[in-house]
This record gives structure tokens, sequence and C-alpha cells, in this order.
């Protein structure tokens, strides 16, 4: 495979048009932004609420906290209780004000996260520098301590993941507009931007997702048989699972490809580098539950960690999973689920349209001869496939969307891939100009989507919110009236 054709001379006329393009980009990205921030605003001015904050004084204001969810809370929860008390279990840190989470369980008498144990002891390395460097802890400096370490596992990584995006997009796009068409997708229009501001498992999957297969294109397209590539191929899909558990499909096919095209290199590299990362994630398991299976497959009869009480402040709590409330309850139909995970309220394609332009490159461009990248696209349309009919065949207590979140962020990791997926379709729109108004139209309402929630992705999208408020639709789990 040779690289991608050399730009084309610039005439005025091009470069007119070439202007123009990225005239219209911008401004779809500026419009979206200020539209997010417009229906989600709220009637309160921070600045009076900080200064009323500081006249009542200190005691009030350790009470807020920068961790917006149960979610990411029962993470940090456990990133303290590794460093300040040495163990996984969190019964003590959950006492405190403005610690508690819904996201953990119970076994032998304890309560721990509920979330695989490998990332957040990670983290904890890291908060453990921080703590023995400063002196200040999660505890007393909430927000210097926690938005630091954002900074460095997420804004990071994010600039990274970019790079490698853009070294794939100028590599294999074929046109001026197509090339940043992409990438003001990549940079803008997708919801990792939005989750970028807590802490998550699908922001570290979508990166490793990129380093693995921008390690299996130079592999595959370029003949590199350099044995970092394969190690950095199988060590970073191998994460991808640790961080979303349907990823084994993009783990097992992308091992098997590797392993038929260089077998030598796979097993001599790659298949260490995997190893590397199911051994950490089984032995953090283990020392954290002295069991080898993860929390979330602890919920048989007889074996169930989330169904429990605990005591907090001299009273008695039930489970949040015993009592489950909301949209938690889960969609009772399945047929209405898959449709507002596609297309609906939480829908894959209503929030995001420009993933239509990825999944027509991946249904139609790899049975056109000229078209680059045909493996990947069929590749990423494979595992695509397989995840999504994962998440559509769940149990009643599963079919949630996430809970409360403003997209379907179980399929959040697949953002870099659609990205790289979207590359021929937007070198065809930018042959016409009624093609790059509708591709421009999809990423206006692209960015509005990921912009709403911009103050907490843990809030509800702006379609289901609509819905909601012109009655269209009920909780799941409430009753007809």
């Amino acid at each position: 495979m040779t690289d991608a054709n050399p730009l084309p001379e610039q005439t005025d006329e091009v470069s007119k048009r070439w202007r123009w393009g990225i005239y219209w980009i911008l401004i779809a990205i500026s419009l979206g932004q200020m539209s997010g921030r417009l229906l989600a605003v709220n009637d309160v001015s921070s600045s009076q609420l900080e200064v009323y904050l500081h006249r009542a004084g200190r005691t009030n204001l350790v009470l807020q906290r920068p961790f917006l969810s149960a979610n990411d809370r029962s993470r940090w929860i456990t990133i303290r209780a590794l460093v300040e008390e040495g163990t996984y279990k969190i019964d003590n840190i959950i006492q405190q004000s403005g610690w508690d989470t819904i996201d953990m369980v119970k076994h032998d008498g304890h309560l721990y996260s509920s979330k695989p144990p490998l990332y957040p002891t990670m983290l904890a390395s890291i908060y453990w520098v921080i703590v023995n460097t400063t002196g200040a802890t999660l505890e007393t400096h909430p927000y210097e301590v926690g938005r630091a370490m954002l900074f460095l596992v997420n804004l990071v990584p994010m600039l990274l993941m970019f790079l490698c995006l853009a070294y794939v997009v100028e590599h294999w796009g074929r046109s001026d507009w197509g090339r940043i068409f992409v990438m003001a997708c990549a940079t803008l229009g997708t919801f990792l931007n939005t989750f970028a501001i807590v802490l998550n498992n699908h922001l570290p999957a979508a990166v490793c997702a990129t380093f693995a297969i921008v390690a299996a294109l130079k592999i595959f397209y370029d003949g590199e048989r350099k044995l970092w590539l394969f190690f950095t191929a199988g060590f970073f899909a191998a994460f991808v699972v640790a961080n979303e558990l349907p990823g084994l499909a993009f783990f097992g096919l992308l091992g098997l490809l590797l392993l038929i095209k260089a077998p030598i290199q796979t097993l001599i590299a790659g298949v260490p580098g995997a190893l590397l990362v199911i051994a950490a994630f089984f032995a953090t398991n283990y020392i954290a539950h002295e069991s080898w299976r993860p929390p979330y497959a602890h919920r048989n009869e007889g074996d169930d960690w989330y169904s429990y009480t605990y005591e907090k402040n001299g009273r008695t709590h039930e489970s949040y999973w015993d009592n489950r409330v909301g949209i938690d309850r889960g969609e009772e139909s399945p047929a209405m689920y898959a449709f507002h995970v596609i297309l609906g309220h939480h829908g894959i394609f209503s929030l995001t349209p420009v993933w239509v332009l990825s999944f027509l490159g991946m249904f139609i461009f790899p049975f056109l001869k000229q078209t680059p990248l045909r493996g990947m696209l069929l590749f990423i349309l494979s595992i695509s496939l397989i995840c999504l009919l994962f998440y559509l065949t769940r149990d009643l207590e599963d079919r949630n969307y996430g809970g409360m979140t403003s997209c379907f962020r179980w399929m959040l990791w697949f953002a870099p891939l659609w990205v790289l997926a979207m590359i021929p379709a937007a070198d065809f729109c930018s042959k016409r100009k009624v093609l790059q108004s509708i591709a421009i139209t999809m990423l206006f309402f692209s960015t509005l989507s990921a912009s709403y929630p911009i103050w907490n992705p843990w809030s509800h999208p702006w379609i289901y919110e609509g819905m909601l408020h012109y009655d269209m639709i009920k909780p799941p789990g409430t009753n007809e009236e």
C-alpha cells in the first residue's frame, strides 16, 4: 500500500474553496459549542456563588468536590484508600461527607469499589507521589490534587491520541477538506471531550485502542516488522479489555490477524505485551478481592456482591442496586432499547451524526478498489457490530443506557476508530459542496451534543431531556398513569 496522493497544485479557485471549507468547519464548531452551552445554561452566577461560599466559611467550602458522580467517585475512593490506608477496603472513606458512591460491592464484611482495580491502582501511584511530595490529599485539597491528576491521566493521553490520529489522517487522507474535517470531528465532535473532566474507563480505552490500531496499521500497510510495534499493539489492545470488557473482540481479532500476518514477531513481542496487562489485571483483582473474577462477575444468586446493607453515620442503608430508580431500572422493551441506543435519545447516530459517515465508510468503501485501508474498515466494522450486539442483548438490569450519562458511553471507546473509518467518506464529501454542507451540518449537531453537558457528563442527553419535557417518553421504570 502506497502513501496517499500528494496534494494537488493550488490554484486561486482551489485555494478559495479550500479556505471556505475551513471557514464553515470552524463556524460549525463554534456554533455547535455555543448552542450546547446555551441549552445547558443555569440561572446561577458562579462569581456570586463563590463570594457567598467564601462568606459562609471554610466548613461549607470543603463540602464541595470536583468529582461529579458516584461513578468517578468510586475510583477516587479506591485511590484514596490505597494511599491513605493501604487497603482496597473503602468502608472508612465513604463515611466522610461528599465521598459517597453507589458503585460499590460488599463481601467478607467490607465494602469495595465495583470497578476493576487495575486502573485505580495505577493512578494511586501518582497520588502517592503527590501526597508524599506536597502533603496535599484529595480530602484536604480536592480541587488542586484532583485537577492535577486529571490533567495527567486524561488530557495528556488525549493529546497523544490526537497526534496519532492526525498522523493516520495525514498519511491516508486524499483531500485537504477531508483531512481537516476528520480532525475537526476527532478533536471537537465526540463525547471524549465531554468525559475528559472526570475519571472514567472510556477515555483510557479509547486512547489505548488508538495506540494499538496505529501500531497495527504500520505493520499491515507499511510493512514494518519492528518488535516494539508488536509489543505496542499487544499491550494496548489488552489494556482496552482491562477497561472495557467487550473490547475482547478488538483484542482477539487484532491478535489473530497479527498472528497470521507475522507469527514470529507476534509471539516474541505481541504476546508478552498482552500478558503484562493480563497478569496485572488478575493480580490486582485477586489482591483486592481474593477472587480471580472482577466484581461484575459476582452477581449470581448466592454470590451477589451487589446485594447488601452497610452502615453510615449510624444508619443502615441498603444497596442502591437492590432498589434502583429511574433509568437504572432498565428499558423493558429490547426493541425500544435498540432504537434509542442507535437512533433515539441516547442514539449513537442521533447524538453524533458524523458517525453516519464512518459507517457509510465501513459498509460501502471497502468494496471500492480505490479505497485505502480496506482491511482496517472491515476490521472496525466487525468489532463495532459485535460489541453493539453484545450491549443490545443484555438483560433488563443492564438495559439502562449507561445510567445517568450524556451518551451511550459504553461505545465511547470506539470514537477514534470511527474517526479513522470516516476518512474515505470525508474525502468523497470534499468533491461536492452539497455533501460538504451535509457533513458540516452533521458536525454541528455532533458538537452541540458533546457541548450540551459541558459542565457534567453525568447528565442526560439533550434529546432525552427534550423528549421528557414534551412528554414524548417517561423514564424507564415509571408507570403510565
